[in-house]
């Protein structure tokens, strides 16, 4: 029997600051299934970024230490086993530190996490 293979999505970056763009492409374009557009090629999604240098400061966001070391490994694209592996803490404890997280940075997901905290200056890519 042949395994089905997933068809490829592609996304389009549409982010003003170029060195945000070319962090998130390099690390996008590892990920299998993924395709990043060409400009002003269709794309099935779009990672977009309108915000200035000045939209928000990293001070304004209040992370504790071990939420930074959570944070570092969610960029890494780190399971919540793995961050809890890494980190000597229980998966509840990896669950309930990338929750708080999602919520301290107004995130909706573990990516969109890591993507308000490089455009604060939180995490650097």
């Amino acid at each position: 029997m042949s395994e089905a293979t997933s068809p490829t999505i592609t996304i389009a970056l549409e982010i003003d600051d170029p060195a945000l763009a070319d962090r998130i492409a390099s690390l996008l374009g590892g990920v299998a299934g993924l395709a990043l557009a060409a400009p002003g090629q269709a794309a099935d999604a779009a990672i977009v970024s309108r915000a200035g240098p000045d939209h928000a400061e990293p001070g304004d966001i209040e992370l504790t230490p071990r939420e930074l070391d959570v944070l570092a490994l969610m960029a890494e694209g780190a399971s919540n086993k793995a961050i809890a592996r890494q980190l000597g803490i229980s998966v509840h404890t990896a669950k309930f530190h990338v929750g708080s997280i999602l919520d301290k940075l107004d995130a909706t997901g573990r990516t969109d996490a890591v993507a308000h905290a490089a455009r604060r200056g939180v995490i650097h890519l």
